[in-house]
């Protein structure tokens, strides 16, 4: 059921890094295999893991331990928003717990219409810590509706991950998914890259900070980016209506 082990955890953060530096790749889209999206974190693997921090006897030692595996974790589903390519994740049946954390660290996220949610962690005696807590107050702008679900661990569905804003689009099931997450992502991979990558690290960077320090940003991007040989084929071809372009890699 896609539950989330310790080689998982590991593998998406190498997974991202890579192609994040993959030239050949613009668009990246994330699905899961089977029946269901992710089940969230496997808790027999969590339980081993556990095991190796309760080797240490003195508690300072155990609290250093499990604060560098949560930063593993942390660092391992932040790569979906430190690449520079575009992430888009496809949810169907259901996501559960680390799946939020997963998926709020995406830049586009669709669902099928059966698909539920649930932030699970409190259920289970403890906080979310690898991204929920953090990520989906501002994905929602919801602040108390993001705490009743945190709090109460509750599903919730679909239509209500719609309404709230966690999902963008929902689809009858998952071929017709799948097929409308393949077509926004060659619409994205048709523009320039350096627009597409440029314009996501300009919105992460915004989120998290004032307009005047978004728009320093930006601008310190852009005194560089609007030299590129992109942006004066674009311009060219708006102006001439010419047919789509060819963009090079990135």
């Amino acid at each position: 059921m896609n539950a989330m082990n310790r080689p998982m955890w590991l593998e998406i953060g190498k997974c991202f890094s890579d192609l994040g530096d993959n030239p050949d790749c613009r668009v990246i889209i994330l699905s899961g295999a089977g029946k269901l999206f992710t089940a969230g974190i496997d808790f027999g693997d969590f339980a081993q893991m556990a095991s190796i921090v309760s080797d240490h006897d003195d508690v300072a030692r155990r609290c250093k331990a499990f604060r560098t595996l949560i930063k593993t974790y942390q660092d391992s589903l932040s790569s979906l928003e430190k690449c520079c390519k575009p992430v888009i994740c496809a949810v169907h049946n259901v996501c559960l717990g680390a799946g939020v954390d997963l998926i709020t660290a995406a830049d586009i996220r669709l669902c099928t219409k059966d698909a539920w949610f649930q932030v699970k962690e409190v259920d289970v005696g403890m906080a979310a810590d690898v991204g929920t807590l953090q990520r989906l107050p501002k994905v929602t702008r919801n602040e108390s509706l993001i705490r009743e679900l945190a709090l109460t661990g509750r599903r919730f569905d679909s239509t209500e991950a719609k309404e709230c804003g966690l999902v963008s689009q929902l689809f009858e099931d998952k071929d017709r998914m799948i097929d409308g997450a393949i077509k926004l992502a060659s619409e994205i991979a048709s523009k320039s890259p350096v627009a597409t990558q440029v314009t996501k690290r300009s919105i992460v960077f915004s989120r998290d900070h004032t307009v005047q320090e978004g728009l320093d940003h930006i601008r310190d991007w852009n005194m560089a980016m609007l030299q590129s040989e992109d942006f004066m084929k674009a311009t060219m071809a708006q102006a001439t209506k010419s047919p789509p372009l060819q963009f090079a890699k990135l």
